[in-house]
C-alpha cells in the first residue's frame, strides 16, 4: 500500500511563502497522478493541485498563480511551493493520489499551514 509523509508546514504572515514536501513509499509512485489536498477547520478536504506522472499540472482557482506543484519521481517525492499566502490558505495539507484517495490507509498525518497576521 502506498503511504505518504508530509512536511514543511509552519506559521507565516500573509504574503509569505512555504515549500511543502511529500515522501511516498510502498508503491509504484512514478505512474500515479499526485495531488495536494487541504482541509481547513470544519471543512471538507479539497484537492488544490495535481501533477501527472509526466509533469503536467492543474490547480484549483483559489491557488492558481500562487502555488506550484512539482515532483521528483526518482526520489518518490512531491512538492508544493506556496507563494503569496493568504489567510484562507490556512489548513492541514496532505498529499495523495486521486486514484488512491478512497483508501484510508494511504493518508498521512498532513502538515499544518497557518497564515496569520
Amino acid at each position: 500500500q502506498v503511504q505518504f509523509v508530509e512536511s514543511g508546514g509552519g506559521l507565516v504572515h500573509p504574503g509569505g511563502s512555504l515549500r511543502l514536501s511529500c515522501a511516498a513509499s510502498g508503491g509504484i509512485f512514478n505512474i500515479y497522478t499526485m495531488g495536494w489536498y487541504r482541509q481547513a477547520p470544519g471543512q471538507q478536504r479539497k484537492l488544490v493541485a495535481t501533477i501527472i506522472s509526466g509533469g503536467n499540472t492543474n490547480y484549483a482557482d483559489s491557488v492558481k498563480g500562487r502555488f506550484t506543484i512539482s515532483r521528483d519521481n526518482a526520489k518518490n517525492k512531491v512538492y508544493l511551493q506556496m507563494n503569496s499566502l493568504k489567510l484562507e490558505d490556512t489548513a492541514v495539507y496532505y498529499c495523495n493520489s486521486p486514484a488512491l484517495e478512497t483508501s484510508v490507509g494511504s493518508w498521512g498525518q498532513g502538515t499544518q499551514v497557518t497564515v496569520s497576521s
